[in-house]
């Protein structure tokens, strides 16, 4: 008897229906949040919404948790290609291309600022919301005082935020384009003062090792 465990087959054909199935699901969820956001977590709602039996929302998403997990990574992927900024370049290359996916799914991003269910779905994903920015600032921040390099960081992530673009479609009729544009020379300032004030702290700190 072969003592090798045979592994399971799964066609082609049935894991290309549950990942239609999934991102029908997803597809659902995004439309209770521009119109029910307050069910847009209710696995019944989902279920009816997507026209799937409820025990199928929660074959692929088991609780509550996985689904939001997912359906950030859904709705990142809806906006950009990639929205989590890596380095220096990223945090002033890509918020115009960001800020212009926003506009596209206005609804969803409105629905996810101001329901709670948004706000729950924001909450979550801050810790790797806090590393990314962190990452791309270590080096500009390196040598500061913790508070202030925790303040930079901060003021950094805001710009680039649904909050700003928010902020300024509404309160300055700027579309995606141009709101993005702006917040890439905002941060572009901000790091360039950053440079700048570390250069000032290394030259003041080999005059004092010299006197």
């Amino acid at each position: 008897m072969n003592s090798q465990t045979a592994r399971k087959y799964e066609s082609p054909l049935r894991q290309a229906q549950a990942e239609e199935t999934r991102q029908r699901i997803l597809a659902a969820v995004a439309r209770l949040f521009e119109t029910a956001p307050e069910e847009a977590l209710s696995f019944d709602a989902i279920a009816e919404e997507a026209g799937v039996q409820r025990r199928t929302v929660f074959r692929h998403f088991t609780n509550k948790d996985t689904l939001l997990e997912a359906f950030w990574a859904w709705t990142n992927q809806q906006v950009a290609l990639r929205t989590w900024p890596e380095t220096e370049a990223d945090l002033v290359a890509m918020p115009p291309e960001t800020f212009a996916g926003f506009d596209r799914h206005e609804g969803l991003i409105r629905a996810a600022l101001t329901s709670r269910s948004g706000r729950e779905m924001r909450l979550r994903a801050n810790p790797e919301r806090q590393a990314a920015f962190r990452r791309s600032l270590a080096d500009v921040t390196q040598g500061l005082d913790p508070l202030r390099a925790k303040q930079a960081v901060a003021v950094i992530q805001l710009l680039y935020s649904a909050p700003a673009w928010h902020t300024l479609k509404d309160y300055w009729n700027l579309d995606g384009q141009e709101a993005g544009e702006a917040v890439s020379w905002a941060i572009s300032t901000l790091l360039d003062a950053l440079r700048h004030g570390r250069s000032n702290q290394e030259d003041l700190g080999k005059q004092e090792e010299q006197t």
